[in-house]
């Protein structure tokens, strides 16, 4: 295992990054105040829309413990948004799964959201936009090594 880093410019840069980050999670969780379903569990939507998902990888992207994250997905299954089937690969595992009433709902609220960013990115000049277009592959790119 490596040593921390100790260089100031990293670690300020590092400070400025996650106290963005923090400022950009709470613009998200913002934009959900229209909808009946709360931001955890439009993240879950999110997560398993992509694929199946167990709930012990949902449960850890959302930084919560398994048992929290069953009572988010009985909910979202409830409201007939996923569905939970048994892993193929594992009899012991459950796999989330978007329903088609689910997709739709994620795909409106991911609608809504991007009128609504798009609608903050308006009021950015030309040179603004081209430099948060030119970071969002650094920030992708940081979000899949973590």
């Amino acid at each position: 295992m490596s040593l921390p880093p100790t260089d100031p410019r990293l670690l300020a840069l590092a400070q400025s990054f996650r106290t963005t980050l923090r400022h950009a999670v709470y613009l998200s969780r913002s934009m959900d105040g229209d909808g009946e379903i709360t931001s955890m569990q439009m993240s879950t939507l999110s997560m398993v829309a992509e694929e199946p998902l167990r709930v012990s990888r949902v449960a850890a992207n959302l930084g919560i413990r398994v048992p929290s994250a069953t009572e988010q997905i009985i909910k979202l299954e409830q409201a007939g948004l996923v569905s939970r089937q048994p892993d193929p690969t594992d009899s012991r595992a459950v796999l989330v799964k978007l329903t088609d009433k689910g997709r739709a709902e994620w795909e409106d609220a991911g609608r809504r959201r991007n009128e609504r960013v798009a609608a903050l990115l308006a009021h950015l000049d030309d040179n603004d936009r081209a430099l948060l277009a030119a970071a969002l592959p650094v920030i992708g790119k940081l979000s899949r090594t973590a």
